[in-house]
């Protein structure tokens, strides 16, 4: 049985010209040890569909879902009390913003024993021990004098660092990490990654990493969802990916990569991510798609199977090359 599996996830917010569709039909699945990635522009919903996993979003969220189990515990029906017990403790997640994300009236040790006092049975004494383990752990040097620290006081990478320790604290079975090296320059950005990376073997726990550098995403996971529009794309071990994307999107996504630039100039994918007014009625990439035709810009693909990637498209590509559907073969 999946540690976490998500079907037909949507999420719909409500505004004052109506409602928009942030993430349209998504499935995700995950296994116990589990280390995948989620990728995709600013604006195709990665992070709101884990927010909506947490119970994070706001109250003009409606969400809805076929499926949306963790542990064997169906989400949808728990009660709120249940399902914070499970959230923060089972369920954790580093957000993407440190700096806006910690409390700045609180110290950082506050905000890690917080955790641990809400979720475990421990003593005042043995928080203030796991909290010294953590801060030892994420590689933040004195760390008892760093608990008396406010965020204000702390380095960006630093207040990351932080972060992290505060999710592990009740040593989580899924670890959510949003867009971890944001605003981190690059030094640290590896040591981030590398931090999870390393925590994620040595606890056994899943990793989902947010992000839209397809750089990290080769060097780190083993699985590869790539969303669009709100959409779920393709999905592909990192490998196969790489080597063979099915999606026009996710190719075009790699072709801009600067170690795969063949010109002087990088390539780019033209326009932008649909948003709530200019939804095409077709495939959502088709004004930006160079594969495209006049079905595609009139019908919703149908997914294809997992020998190509799911690929939410009319014709996924095999070794670049357009392949006909049987449909309209």
């Amino acid at each position: 049985m999946s540690l976490l599996e998500i079907r037909n996830l949507s999420v719909e917010f409500a505004t004052a010209s109506g409602a928009f569709r942030a993430v349209d039909g998504v499935d995700v699945t995950v296994d116990q040890g589990d280390l995948m990635a989620i990728v995709g522009e600013s604006g195709s919903g990665k992070s709101v569909s884990m927010l909506a996993l947490m119970g994070l979003l706001p109250w003009t969220a409606t969400i809805t879902a076929d499926v949306m189990t963790f542990d064997g515990r169906n989400l949808q029906k728990i009660s709120p009390r249940a399902r914070r017990q499970i959230v923060g403790r089972d369920i954790s997640m580093i957000f993407q913003e440190p700096m806006s994300s910690l409390n700045p009236c609180f110290t950082v040790g506050f905000q890690i024993k917080e955790s641990l006092r809400l979720h475990t049975d421990l003593t005042r004494r043995q928080r203030h021990d796991r909290a010294v383990e953590l801060m030892t752990l994420v590689g933040i040097p004195a760390p008892e004098k760093r608990l008396s620290a406010f965020p204000h006081q702390l380095s960006g990478g630093m207040s990351q660092r932080a972060m992290i320790a505060m999710a592990l604290a009740c040593r989580p079975k899924l670890l959510i990490a949003d867009e971890p090296t944001t605003a981190l320059d690059v030094t640290i950005q590896a040591q981030i990654l590398e931090l999870l990376i390393e925590l994620q073997e040595t606890t056994g726990m899943a990793l989902i990493l947010i992000t839209h550098d397809m750089g990290v995403v080769a060097e780190t996971v083993q699985r590869v969802s790539v969303q669009y529009a709100g959409q779920r794309v393709e999905e592909q071990p990192v490998t196969d990916l790489f080597e063979n994307p099915h999606h026009p999107y996710t190719a075009a996504l790699l072709a801009a990569l600067p170690e795969r630039a063949t010109e002087r100039h990088l390539p780019t994918i033209p326009g932008v991510v649909p948003g709530q007014f200019d939804r095409p009625q077709g495939c959502l990439f088709s004004p930006r798609c160079r594969f495209a035709d006049a079905r595609c810009r009139a019908e919703v693909p149908v997914r294809a199977n997992a020998g190509m990637g799911f690929a939410l498209c009319h014709y996924p590509l095999d070794k670049g090359v357009p392949q006909p559907r049987k449909d309209t073969a």
